[in-house]
């Protein structure tokens, strides 16, 4: 069982910020977690690095932030599930006495001056790729970017299950009706049901509005031991427990591929170590780099049947004053985009009691996700205000 915390939280500014480089923001974030923590760097003695689409931050982070000696010390990619890897990953090296104070932090800068959000995700290597294989057969049929092999993951849930355009529609709306509270959101603005349907297609059947920003910026978190995390600055966000699974893309016959994710392992492992259900949950931040992938993580997560989440998203349940609290900031389709960052970041503000106009109306349990590539990594964490009971302290 764990008995880590995250003490601190930071957060660069976020959106189109140019002029600077993703190692820079790194520092800044990692120097912002640390006095949100009450804490000066000398006592950081882990440090875990995620650099996004650019991959340009390295180890070598540590020399810029003059931190005390590093008992642990690594760049993580598992794309967007890498956040919650890097705070299991941390929970563990404390309870080993591997480290006793880690920060991880994401840094990215794709986005450019004078140029598209599209850009920044544009890989030039994909014209020039050899043609041969599975990788092949996917660059013949024109899937060579990301928005495509979701938008066949999301066709697929539709012709199977009968979600419509919709009912995705209906998560980016609420996701937009949070982000009008978020001071940090990118996107404020009211968003209507037309707005989505007229919003202009991606890639079948994904509108723009279906389909998350691409932000520049930084985030940091500082976990340490829960015991240390009381007497620090800000209120200990308990990690209850942690989960990952990882499955390569399944693009063939008889595969499950866009109806089941590695959501269902990950999330079953997450709480069945912190000792809870779905029902416990209070405030869900799920990785939404589209909102297939919000409908499809509530169902493999069990907040309903395989299958039944364009209804279940369809009450209005998702938004602000519905059954369920998800995306509070507005996540990734009307926040910012700093992959598993955003998720895990929002969590901590609702966990603490700090997000205002926005806040939750409980807060007990809040689960977090995070996807990585196309479907192929995910990682799940459960946080929570309140340090974990033992078994012993339950029945005493």
């Amino acid at each position: 069982m764990s008995s880590a915390a995250i003490a601190g939280l930071g957060i660069t500014e976020l959106g189109k910020v140019y002029g600077r480089s993703s190692s820079s923001l790194a520092a800044e974030a990692v120097r912002l977690a640390a006095a949100d923590a009450g804490i000066p760097l000398s006592a950081v003695d882990g440090l875990l690095i995620s650099s996004g689409q650019k991959q340009d931050v390295g180890i070598t982070l540590a020399n810029a932030l003059s931190t005390g000696p590093l008992g642990l010390c690594m760049t993580m990619n598992s794309f967007g599930a890498t956040a919650g890897i890097m705070v299991a990953t941390a929970a563990k090296a404390i309870a080993e006495g591997t480290a006793t104070t880690v920060a991880c932090v994401f840094a990215d800068t794709p986005l450019k001056p004078k140029q598209s959000t599209g850009a920044a995700w544009g890989s030039p290597r994909a014209s020039t790729r050899e043609i041969a294989g599975l990788g092949g057969w996917s660059l013949a049929g024109g899937a060579i970017n990301p928005n495509i092999l979701y938008a066949m993951c999301a066709r697929r849930h539709m012709e199977r299950y009968g979600t419509t355009s919709e009912q995705l529609g209906q998560i980016a709306v609420a996701q937009r009706a949070w982000a009008q509270h978020n001071p940090l959101a990118a996107m404020r603005e009211p968003m209507t049901l037309e707005d989505h349907q007229n919003s202009r297609w991606i890639a079948d059947p994904l509108h723009l509005l279906d389909c998350c920003l691409v932000s520049n910026g930084a985030v940091a978190v500082i976990v340490t031991a829960a015991d240390r995390a009381k007497d620090l600055a800000k209120p200990p966000v308990h990690v209850w427990g942690w989960g990952q699974a990882h499955e390569v893309r399944r693009m063939h016959r008889g595969s499950d591929w866009g109806l089941v994710t590695p959501a269902a392992r990950s999330g079953a492992a997450a709480m069945r170590m912190a000792g809870i259900g779905v029902d416990d949950v209070d405030v869900a931040e799920l990785y939404d780099c589209y909102t297939y992938t919000v409908l499809v993580t509530l169902e493999d997560y069990g907040f309903c049947e395989k299958g039944e989440g364009g209804a279940f998203v369809s009450d209005g349940r998702l938004a602000p004053g519905g059954k369920l609290a998800v995306n509070t900031g507005g996540g990734q389709l009307s926040g910012y985009y700093m992959w598993g960052m955003t998720p895990l970041s929002e969590a901590i503000i609702q966990a603490r009691g700090e997000g205002g106009a926005r806040q939750a109306p409980r807060n007990d349990v809040v689960l977090v996700s995070g996807n990585g590539g196309i479907l192929e990594h995910h990682s799940t964490l459960v946080l929570s205000p309140h340090a974990r009971k033992l078994p012993a302290e339950v029945t005493a």
